[in-house]
């Protein structure tokens, strides 16, 4: 089934994203399961204190310099010596303090974590954009899908980067959302998660489910009531068709975000800039954060695939908070251009905002006839990638893609425990 055309800027029903969506991400033959790893393991070696950072770094736009598909190939494998420090990482906790975590790699598999097949490289050189022709994003403002599976599992970060829910209190999200390679943001001191929530309907009387005879509220309480007493007035006045109308408005504007303080933040060392290689930073642009507070959402686990190009179309799908759709979730897909070991090249409609976006595709499970999604990559935005050793560049949206090493240390920063990860 090829894709359906879009129509981003009109309101979406539920019907016809429904039909979008299972187009997007309809994948036919009994072959296309989700492959089974033996992953390495990731142990912690030593941890040591580190000086309370800084946070003085301000937010980046694009990345320069990208080592490209043809740059990477004429690099050296690292060696485990070079893994092993690109895995290293930071921990920065809720009071400010800070650990660098030394580890060591363990499994055959270690090192040669795959061959993603002959790929090739376009010369054609593009300007820089992030919507490539026909803006196709699709804006998730209907409560019957933002607030659902897999869309619920999408959430903002308060440094204005997206991110994704891996367990109840975990985010896997982008590491330049939070740090630029040699510092902390600003806004990384006080970080926070806000996850879609619906707002308390209104019961009997006119009065909400939460809160009666209750003197807490959450702050901006008083505005959301004073809000929906405006609206309740303005329906009296109108008479029954009116008052019709306006629920059905009401209904729809129902979602906010409940934002959840951050207990902790983990960063891989192969994304700190003067560290074992500055060519390798964007292949590690990715962080965990830790939740004070469990979320009651669901969350999407992790997956690896070989190779996004040998399914059919390459398809890749992820939602963010896109900045010129203020307040929206935003919802896209689109097939992967290039690809190499650590990243995934395309050109997938996105703004600023969406950094951090879980990337994520559809494949059965094996042995069964169910169908799972999994995370398989990390949206790290609009990037200028260097083609070849003459630094020639082009220029692609830019996800980072989970490897069996990656996925080893993800996993274990999520259930502190290395015996959960050894099989992706």
């Amino acid at each position: 089934m090829g894709p359906v055309p879009l129509f981003p800027f009109l309101s979406v029903t539920w019907f016809t994203l429904l039909v979008a969506v299972v187009a997007a991400e309809d994948v036919t033959g009994d072959g296309y399961t989700w492959p089974q790893w033996k992953v390495p393991l990731v142990r912690n070696r030593r941890t040591v204190t580190l000086s309370s950072p800084g946070f003085t770094a301000e937010p980046q736009g694009e990345l320069n310099g990208t080592c490209g598909i043809e740059c990477q190939s004429h690099l050296p494998d690292p060696s485990m010596h070079d893994l092993e420090e690109f895995l290293a990482y930071e921990t920065v906790y809720e009071n400010g303090t800070r650990t660098q975590t030394f580890v060591s790699v363990q499994g055959d598999n270690g090192v040669d974590v795959w061959s993603a097949g002959k790929v090739s490289s376009s010369s054609r050189s593009r300007r820089k954009r992030e919507v490539y022709g026909t803006d196709t994003r699709f804006t998730i403002a209907d409560k019957q899908f933002s607030s659902k599976y897999p869309f619920s599992t999408s959430v903002k970060i308060s440094t204005g980067c997206s991110g994704i829910l891996v367990s109840p209190k975990h985010v896997l999200t982008a590491a330049h959302c939070i740090h630029d390679g040699r510092d902390y943001l600003n806004g990384a001191q006080k970080l926070r998660v806000g996850v879609l929530k619906e707002k308390s309907r209104r019961g009997k009387g006119g009065r909400g489910k939460r809160g009666r005879g209750k003197g807490k509220r959450r702050k901006g309480g008083e505005e959301e009531e004073e809000k929906e007493e405006k609206d309740r007035g303005k329906e009296r006045k109108g008479g029954k068709r009116k008052k019709s109308r306006s629920r059905r408005s009401v209904e729809t504007e129902k979602l906010s975000f409940r934002w959840t303080r951050v207990k902790l933040t983990q960063i891989p060392k192969g994304w700190f800039k003067g560290g074992a290689s500055d060519s390798v930073a964007a292949d590690y642009d990715y962080a965990v954060l830790e939740l004070k507070k469990p979320q009651k959402v669901m969350h999407m686990d992790l997956g690896v695939v070989p190779s996004i190009k040998n399914l059919p179309a390459g398809r890749i799908h992820f939602s963010g908070f896109d900045d010129d759709r203020s307040g929206n979730l935003v919802y896209r897909f689109c097939s992967v251009t290039e690809e190499s070991k650590d990243l995934l090249y395309q050109h997938c409609d996105a703004k600023h905002g969406s950094s951090g976006s879980g990337v994520y595709i559809r494949l059965k499970e094996p042995g069964k006839k169910k169908w799972k999604r999994r995370i398989i990559g990390v949206f790290s935005g609009h990037q200028w990638v260097n083609v070849n050793v003459d630094g020639a560049q082009q220029d692609y949206n830019v996800a980072v893609r989970i490897t069996p090493l990656k996925y080893a240390q993800i996993c274990y920063w999520v259930h502190g425990d290395s015996g959960e990860c050894r099989k992706a």
